[in-house]
C-alpha cells in the first residue's frame, strides 16, 4: 500500500512537472520588447459649459459628485468656455527615427499628441495619418536610436498559441497581459477590411493602440476593441493584424491617405440553404444582393443573384472576404473574376474603381475652409453622411455634429449623430439638415426640445430645455 502511495505521489509530481515545463515564460518577452512600446496621451481642445463654476467638464468622474453634493454658488451662470478632454492609449515604435504605429480612434480630433517613453522623455507627436476603417493611425516623434519591434507574421499564428500584450490600461504604463489566441479572421460588424485576430488576452482602456505578441517576440497585431458589455474587460479582445496595419502605414506615410477598390455591390452572406437552392456543391462565395447602376460591376455584367467565387488570383471563400480582396485591389486594375449563375460558373473581368474616402486625418486637424460653416441655433454645425458614411456609422439617416460653437450644448460633442427630434410627444427621423432647421424654426422656443443621439455603440436622449434661441 505505502509503494502504490509512493508511485501515485511521484506520478502527480512528475504530471505537475511536466505542466510546469510547457507554461509559457513571458519575462524575457516582456524585458527585450518593453522599451518598445509607448504611452500615447492625447489633448483636444472643445467648447462646452462649465456646471456652477466648478473645475470639471462633464465627463470627469468628479462631475457628477460635485453636481450633487458640492456648494451652490448663486449667481454663477453655466459658462460656455474651452475645455481640454485628456485621454491615453498606447503604441510601438516602427523605426528608430521615431514612426510609431497606433490606433486611429486614439489620435482621431486630437489637438496635441504626447508621446512618453519608457525612459520617461515626453515627446510630441505629429500625426502623420491616420485611417478609420481599419484603425490605423501613423504618428511620429523627432528622436533618433531609439528601440523598435520586430514584426512577425500573422499568417503563421495557430489558434490555442500563446500571445502577449504589452500597453498602458487604465494608464498603468508597460503593463504585460498574456493569453492565447482564439480566433483568426473574424469579421465584425461594419469592419468590412479587417481580418481581426481573436483572444483572451487581458485587454482593457488604455491598451488600444499597443502590440500584440507571439513567443518569438515578434509583433503580429495592434490591440483595438473588446467585445464587453461593461466597458472593461470579459475575455474577448480583437487585434489588427500587423501586415493589414503595415499596408496601411506605407500608404499613410508616403501620401497620408488611403487608395482602396471597389465595384459596385452590396452582398450577404451566402448559408447552407442558399448554396442549395443555387446549387452549389458547398458552402462559399458572397451572394450579390444588389448592383449599383452604371458602376464598374454593372458594366462588368454582373447580377443581383450571382454568387462571387473569386475575385483575382483570390478565392472568396465567404462574403467578408471580398471588401477586403476588393479594397486591397489598386484602382484602375482590370480584375477576372469567376462568378455562379443558373447553375454554371461564368468567367467576367471588372475594372476596379476607388472609394471615394474623406481625406485622412493629419496633425490631429481638419482641414478649414475659407467661409466657416454655419451653425444653427443650438450652436451646432452639422454635416449630412454620404450613404457610404451611413454604411460605416452603421445607420440609415442621421446628421454628424461637426463642430458645438460657443453657447451650444455641452451635452452634445463633436462625432455625435443625430437620429432624431422630440418636441411635445411627436418623434421626428432627422435625414437632412434643411429638415432639421426647419423643425427647430417651428418649435416653440420656450419648450423642451429632445434628440436621440448615438454615440459610439450606444444611443442616449439629450433634452435641450427651452430649446434656446
Amino acid at each position: 500500500m505505502l509503494k502504490r502511495w509512493i508511485f501515485l505521489v511521484l506520478v502527480a509530481l512528475g504530471i505537475g512537472l511536466a505542466q510546469a515545463q510547457v507554461l509559457p515564460d513571458f519575462a524575457e518577452l516582456a524585458e527585450k520588447q518593453g522599451g518598445a512600446v509607448v504611452n500615447v496621451s492625447t489633448t483636444q481642445v472643445v467648447l462646452g459649459q462649465r456646471y456652477h463654476g466648478f473645475p470639471f467638464d462633464e465627463d470627469d468622474p468628479a462631475f457628477e459628485f460635485f453636481k450633487r453634493f458640492g456648494p451652490r454658488m448663486p449667481g454663477i451662470p453655466n459658462m460656455p468656455r474651452e475645455f481640454e478632454n485628456k485621454s491615453l492609449g498606447s503604441g510601438f515604435i516602427i523605426s528608430q527615427d521615431g514612426y510609431i504605429l497606433t490606433n486611429a480612434h486614439v489620435v482621431d480630433g486630437a489637438d496635441e499628441v504626447v508621446v512618453k517613453l519608457t525612459d520617461k522623455r515626453e515627446l510630441k507627436a505629429k500625426v502623420i495619418g491616420s485611417d478609420k476603417r481599419t484603425d490605423v493611425a501613423l504618428i511620429k516623434i523627432e528622436a533618433s536610436g531609439l528601440p523598435m519591434v520586430r514584426l512577425g507574421d500573422p499568417a503563421k499564428l495557430r489558434v490555442g498559441e500563446w500571445v502577449a500584450a504589452i500597453g498602458s490600461p487604465f494608464g498603468f504604463e508597460n503593463t504585460v497581459t498574456a493569453g492565447i489566441v482564439s480566433a483568426k479572421g473574424r469579421s465584425l460588424p461594419q469592419e468590412n477590411f479587417v481580418p481581426f485576430i481573436q483572444t483572451d488576452v487581458a485587454i482593457n482602456p488604455g491598451n488600444s493602440g499597443g502590440p500584440l505578441f507571439n513567443m518569438k517576440g515578434e509583433v503580429v497585431g495592434i490591440n483595438s476593441q473588446i467585445y464587453s458589455r461593461s466597458g472593461g474587460y470579459q475575455g474577448i479582445a480583437f487585434a489588427i493584424p500587423i501586415d493589414v496595419a503595415m499596408e496601411v502605414q506605407a500608404q499613410l506615410r508616403a501620401s497620408g491617405k488611403i487608395s482602396r477598390g471597389r465595384i459596385g455591390v452590396a452582398i450577404q452572406e451566402v448559408t447552407k440553404e442558399l448554396a442549395d437552392s443555387f446549387g452549389l456543391g458547398k458552402v462559399q462565395g458572397a451572394l450579390v444582393a444588389s448592383v449599383e447602376k452604371s458602376g464598374p460591376a454593372d458594366r462588368a455584367g454582373i447580377e443581383a443573384g450571382d454568387v462571387i467565387l473569386r475575385f483575382g488570383d483570390k478565392a472568396v471563400g465567404q462574403s467578408s472576404d471580398l471588401p477586403r480582396i476588393v479594397g486591397n485591389t489598386k484602382p484602375g486594375t482590370k480584375a477576372a473574376m469567376q462568378v455562379w449563375r443558373g447553375g454554371v460558373a461564368r468567367d467576367l473581368s471588372v475594372t476596379v474603381a476607388e472609394i471615394q474616402d474623406e481625406p485622412a486625418a493629419r496633425n490631429g486637424r481638419r482641414g478649414k475652409s475659407a467661409e466657416p460653416a454655419a451653425a444653427n441655433r443650438l450652436g451646432l454645425v452639422l454635416i449630412e453622411p454620404t450613404a457610404e458614411q451611413k454604411r460605416q456609422l452603421g445607420i440609415r439617416h442621421g446628421l454628424v455634429i461637426d463642430e458645438v460653437r460657443e453657447g451650444g450644448r455641452g451635452e452634445l460633442r463633436r462625432g455625435d449623430i443625430i437620429l432624431a427630434l422630440t418636441q411635445r410627444g411627436t418623434q421626428t427621423e432627422v435625414r437632412t439638415i434643411e429638415q432639421f432647421n426647419g423643425l427647430l424654426a417651428k418649435s416653440d422656443k420656450d419648450s423642451n426640445i429632445t434628440l436621440l443621439v448615438k454615440r459610439g455603440d450606444s444611443q442616449t436622449f439629450v433634452t435641450i430645455k427651452g430649446g434656446r434661441d
